[in-house]
Parts: C-alpha cells; structure tokens; sequence
C-alpha cells in the first residue's frame, strides 16, 4: 500500500476548510494539518515537511496570490490552489509559479483527491523535465569542454582526435574522476598559462 500523504491545509475560513478536510479524509488522506494564517508559511511548511499544499482562496486580490506564488516558489512541493475567481493573468502567473493544480470555482468533496493526484503528478513530471534538462545541460556543457581539452592535446602532443580522447579518458579513469572534470582541469591549467 502506497504511504499516506501528508497534507497541509491553508485556508483563512474554517468552516472551508473543514470541508477540504472531510473530502480529504474520505478520500483516505487522515494527515491533514490546516493552517488558517499565512504569517510564517515558509517555515511552517519546512516545519511539517507536507508532501502536497492545498490553498484555499475565497476572492484572492494580486498580493495574496502573489505571496502564494512565492511560497510555491520557495518550497518546491506539490501544491492544488483552489480560488473563487480568477483571470487569465492569474493563471499564467500560478503556472509560472510552479503551482500544480490551480482550480477556479470547483471546490467539491468529491473533486479533490483526483485533483490532488493530478498536482502531485503534474509535480513530478515537471521536476523531472526540470532535471533531464538540467543534466542535457551539463553534458552539452561538458561536451564542449572535452572537445576543447581534445584540441589543446591534439596540439600539445601532436596526436589525433582518438587518441586525444582515449588520453582524456585514461586519466580520468586514472584519478576516479569524470572526465569533464579532467578536461575542465586541462582546460583551466591552460587558459591560466596564457598559451591562448
């Protein structure tokens, strides 16, 4: 059985969000912690280190949603917001924001669990995408500087592309490193020795 999620609750209204909280415990969720008050949010949060946010949002004016924004920005979780009304702007800015699920007039008991395994979901994939690009980044990054490290061996030792690769990789193998570090170190000892 999959663990139980731990859930964080914001809603200012009680009454709201005594009602998220019977939609979530029917939907199996018994780890529900509400916060009614947006003071200390951040630290509240890495405090009870919930695995999904729910924010309810009755008539959200610009700062709130904004505050929110920034805390979506800062804790890097899942989180479903739930407003009564909203505009296109507000939207794309939740989107920016890293907001998971942001839903406009649809807070029903029974709408919330398939929108929290819709935020969790969205999420990850997002993090995911943020994380395969990070990595292509670096390769690519990398790339260049092997490339750059082949060159200066092929020059300095009078040698081929192949040869100045196998070299690269021998000592990377060598001194248990990877190899865009050592031709990162080639490169750098080079730059620094002024023979460009």
């Amino acid at each position: 059985m999959a663990q139980p999620l731990n859930i964080l609750l914001v809603d200012d209204n009680g009454l709201r969000a005594s009602i998220i909280q019977d939609g979530l415990q029917d939907a199996g969720h018994s780890n529900v912690s509400i916060v009614t008050t947006v003071a200390g949010l951040v630290k509240r949060i890495e405090m009870l280190k919930p695995d999904v946010i729910v924010v309810d949002l009755e008539n959200p004016n610009r700062d709130q949603l904004e505050h929110f924004f920034q805390v979506s920005r800062a804790v890097k979780r899942p989180m479903a917001m739930f407003v009564d009304r909203s505009d296109t702007a507000e939207i794309e800015a939740a989107i920016e924001a890293g907001v998971s699920a942001y839903v406009v007039d649809g807070l029903k008991k029974e709408r919330i669990k398939p929108i929290l395994e819709m935020a969790i979901s969205r999420f990850n994939a997002v993090n995911r995408l943020t994380r395969e690009l990070a990595e292509a980044k670096s390769e690519l990054a990398d790339r260049k500087v092997i490339d750059r490290a082949k060159g200066i061996l092929m020059k300095a030792k009078n040698i081929d592309e192949a040869a100045a690769y196998k070299l690269l990789r021998r000592t990377a193998m060598n001194e248990n490193r990877r190899i865009g570090e050592v031709a990162a170190g080639l490169v750098s000892a080079y730059t620094l020795l002024g023979d460009e």
